[in-house]
């Protein structure tokens, strides 16, 4: 599966409604450009469609590679989908540069997204 399949799910869940997505990287043991490029359109979509947008079980390889092209500073990252959940809960948005609370307040549905399912 490619970045083409993924950024098309995350679309597909903004357009349903979706207002809290967790992207899971428990099954991705490494990163490319083709996935931050799917992180950085993701982020910037989530974002202008007031989405909060969380990146759980990332491993220290991906990490690495997220903290090297400095993108680690534009992500909510949790150390698990329980942290996750409640950061994605949380009542003031996690981002810096986040709309204001009542612009974002949570409604639709809750997402989860495993970058290695078909």
């Amino acid at each position: 599966m490619g970045g083409p399949y993924l950024r098309q799910k995350v679309k597909d869940f903004i357009d349903a409604g979706t207002k809290k997505l967790i992207i899971d990287f428990a099954e991705v043991p490494y990163i490319d450009s083709t996935g931050l490029g799917f992180l950085a359109g993701t982020r910037v979509t989530a974002q202008n469609a007031s989405v909060r947008m969380v990146l759980s079980n990332i491993n220290i390889h991906v990490r690495k590679i997220l903290d090297d092209v400095k993108l680690s500073q534009f992500f909510v990252i949790a150390a698990n989908e329980a942290a996750a959940v409640a950061k994605v809960n949380e009542v003031e948005p996690a981002t810096p540069d986040a709309p204001p609370a009542a612009a974002t307040k949570p409604r639709g549905r809750k997402a989860a997204v495993n970058p290695t399912e078909s």
